[in-house]
């Protein structure tokens, strides 16, 4: 990489565009006190991106804008353009020319451009670090800062070696790999802080996800039992009306048959004789069969009613009523009232049905009535008006029957009574009234088992509420034995009533243990455990990421710290070569060195701020925070008993940070390399001793040479020549002595 031109546009003296060509390896620039000739080094600064106003001998950036003159207005920016030749793609851009830019405005803000593209200030650091170009300006030694490197402190001088040796790209990724972790640490506390806010609201959809869970295992046992119990149910119903109607077949045929036959013989006994006492037994027996069916339908009637009032009673039971009838009656009469007053205009659409149902059921409560709308003192009454009259039919067959053995008695002593047909007619009365019975108990069973039927179908519809589809699935159930063995349909009818009873109880004992977990929306709690639990997992997931990321940044930046004290040792070595070769020529003997120290920081409270030792010094010492590195410089003049820095005169100075530099930019050498009259203080003899190293030096670097010095000049290609007019405008003027010398010969 070669430095090709550089540019001044409106900065500072050079108001006018002043380009300056760089075509030879050395070029000089010179020029009277107060031409402006600095500023050209100033320049190099500027559009490196130095900050320091104060370098730039300047307060704010439009102290570096031409400020005007009584023949030339001031100008609104300052700009300055770098063009470097790059064919060997030293920078890495993919350009054969790269132009850096900078532009400063009065209202001091800056612009950075790369061949023409605007980029920040960090973009082109880090272009240039990649050069060698870094930003302590080590290649840069303004006139009065030759100085600069010895009178730095020992960390300041250590940065001005390490950009000099080229560690400046490695000390960025450093610094960006510590602001990585910087920031990684920090993401790490935000999401460790999220998941501990999620952590108690986690535990608790946990405790009610296992809720669900058990409340699950419940419905799932209750859905076994359920589907047992149905099945049962439906075997035992299908049977007992299958036994039912065949038991009840015959019967009703021979019912059939004998009112045929007794029709008959009464015919026949009528057309034979007009016999009162036969007449009187007919209507005997037939007031009898009359008082028969009289019983029966009492008696169902009776049953009905008790069977009702049992209900009503084990619903009571259930229900926990144990107050009077009136304490029950005032209570519903209150919670009349208030529902009467939760009836406003907000609430009734939402309650209307609720309130309505509510209404009714107290209405019949506060009567005493069931679905029926019968009180239970009606039926009371009722069942005691059956059971009179079941006692007057019962008194009333007993009267029959006795006067029908009286009259047949009479009769049969009679010698016309063993006529056939009466005997036979008779008997088949008699039969009939046998039936009869059987049949008013074929009845009671057929609503008992009606009944059943009804209870079926109840347990059914809620069955299918609680465990769903699977209720309507109940025939296909298989009942099993513990042993694993499946239970006839056979056997399921034949076992007690009493079982399938206790398994309706347990069923509804099941029913209240679930209402009672009291878990609304387990769906929506599940949904939500889930989201919950994949959002920790994945914060989870992310803490993992950000802690294998942070391990990585250390790993990288312990690498990167390895790799620079390795270079940077290596570095002192080499320079330490140089430096004292360069220093043993400007001071004919002697001896210079740089010396790595320790920079040791006490805690808080110590007195003591800082203190320079070396590194084998106060090794143990348990006061110390941290511990930097930096650099001091270690010389000795020959035939004199000078050893330290403070020690030396102005010029000594100058001939060491000479050496020092130059030194520098031999181990690891800049592209280019900017000397502001740093030979000032040089006599004739040490003058000479400086052009040599400048020509050594030109062999590695471009340099330009601000200067005033006969002997410094002699060694450049190129002079330009700097001037001001009374305009106080800076104009350039330029000399090739290479062309010249061809041209004079």
């Amino acid at each position: 990489m070669r430095l090709k031109s550089i540019e001044l546009s409106g900065f500072k003296s050079f108001a006018k565009k002043t380009p300056l060509e760089f075509a030879s390896a050395i070029t000089a620039v010179v020029g009277p006190n107060g031409s402006g000739k600095s500023n050209i080094a100033e320049s190099f600064r500027f559009v490196l991106g130095e900050q320091s106003m104060k370098s730039m001998r300047g307060r704010r950036g439009e102290d570096l804008i031409w400020n005007g003159s009584a023949s030339m207005p001031r100008g609104s920016r300052a700009g300055v353009k770098l063009v470097f030749d790059n064919h060997d793609r030293v920078l890495n851009l993919d350009f054969d020319d790269v132009a850096i830019e900078r532009v400063v405005h009065r209202d001091g803000l800056n612009d950075y451009l790369l061949n023409g593209s605007q980029v920040r200030l960090r973009d082109v650091a880090e272009l240039l670090a990649g050069a060698n170009i870094g930003a302590s300006g080590h290649h840069i030694i303004s006139q009065g800062e030759a100085d600069r490197i010895l009178s730095a402190s020992s960390r300041e001088r250590r940065e001005m070696v390490e950009d000099a040796l080229g560690l400046t790209a490695y000390l960025y990724k450093r610094e960006e790999a510590e602001k990585k972790l910087e920031k990684t640490a920090e993401n790490m506390r935000e999401v460790a802080a999220l998941r501990r806010e999620l952590s108690p609201h986690l535990k608790f959809l946990a405790s009610q996800v296992k809720k669900i869970e058990e409340s699950e295992i419940l419905r799932s046992e209750l859905a076994e039992k359920y589907l047992e119990y149905l099945k049962r149910e439906s075997v035992y119903i299908h049977i007992a009306e299958a036994t039912l109607k065949e038991e009840r077949s015959e019967p009703l045929d021979e019912r059939t048959r004998i009112d045929s036959k007794i029709n008959n013989l009464r015919s026949e006994v009528s057309k034979k004789k007009n016999d009162g006492e036969a007449r009187e037994l007919i209507e005997l027996e037939s007031q009898g069969r009359i008082a028969v069916t009289k019983r029966g339908e009492a008696e169902r009637e009776l049953g009905r009613i008790e069977g009702e009032l049992t209900a009503r009673e084990r619903l009571a039971k259930v229900a926990g009523a144990t107050v009077p009838a009136s304490e029950a009656k005032y209570f519903a009469e209150g919670l009349l009232k208030e529902l009467e007053n939760l009836d406003t205009a907000s609430f009734k659409e939402r309650l209307h049905t609720l309130i309505s149902n509510v209404k009714d059921f107290i209405g019949r409560l506060t009567r005493g009535e069931n679905e029926s709308g019968i009180s239970s003192e009606d039926l009371d009454h009722k069942k005691a008006d059956l059971e009179k009259e079941l006692k007057e039919l019962a008194a009333e067959e007993v009267r029959i029957t006795k006067a029908v053995e009286h009259l047949r008695k009479k009769i049969e002593s009679e010698k016309d009574l063993s006529r056939e047909s009466e005997r036979e007619l008779f008997a088949a009365m008699a039969r009939r009234g046998e039936l009869d019975a059987a049949l008013v108990g074929f009845k009671a069973r057929e609503e008992s088992l009606a009944r059943d039927k009804e209870q079926f179908r109840s347990e059914l519809a809620e069955a299918g509420a609680l465990i769903g589809r699977a209720a309507a699935e109940y025939e296909e159930h298989r009942v099993r034995l513990v042993s694993g063995e499946a239970v006839l349909n056979a056997d399921m009818a034949d076992e007690p009533r009493k079982m399938q009873e206790d398994r309706r109880r347990k069923l509804e004992r099941m029913k209240i243990k679930l209402e009672e977990t009291g878990l609304i929306g387990g769906s929506e709690i599940l949904r939500e455990h889930k989201e919950t639990s994949e959002r920790d997992a994945f914060l989870a997931r992310e803490l993992e990421d950000l802690e294998t990321s942070a391990r990585k940044l250390h790993e990288l930046i312990d690498e990167l710290t390895d790799t620079l004290e390795v270079r940077f040792g290596k570095g002192i070595e080499r320079i330490n070569k140089e430096f004292d070769n360069f220093f043993k020529l400007m001071f004919g003997g002697g001896t210079a060195a740089l010396q790595i120290v320790k920079e040791k920081k006490l805690r808080r409270g110590a007195g003591v701020q800082t203190e320079n030792d070396t590194e084998s010094e106060n090794e143990g010492d348990e006061d110390l925070e941290e511990i930097e590195e930096g650099i001091d410089i270690n010389v000795s003049l020959p035939h004199k008993r000078v050893k330290g820095l403070h020690m030396l005169s102005g010029g000594e100075r100058a001939l060491t940070s000479i050496a020092l530099i130059f030194a520098m930019s031999q181990v690891n050498p800049p592209p280019f390399l900017i000397l502001d009259e740093t030979d000032a203080a040089l006599d004739e003899a040490n003058s000479r001793r400086y052009g040599d190293m400048i020509e050594n030096l030109a062999k590695k670097s471009q340099l330009i040479l601000i200067t005033h010095n006969r002997e410094t000049m002699s060694r450049a290609s190129v002079l330009y020549g700097i001037t001001m007019g009374s305009d106080g405008v800076s104009k350039l003027l330029s000399v090739n002595f290479e062309e010249a010398t061809a041209v004079a010969k």
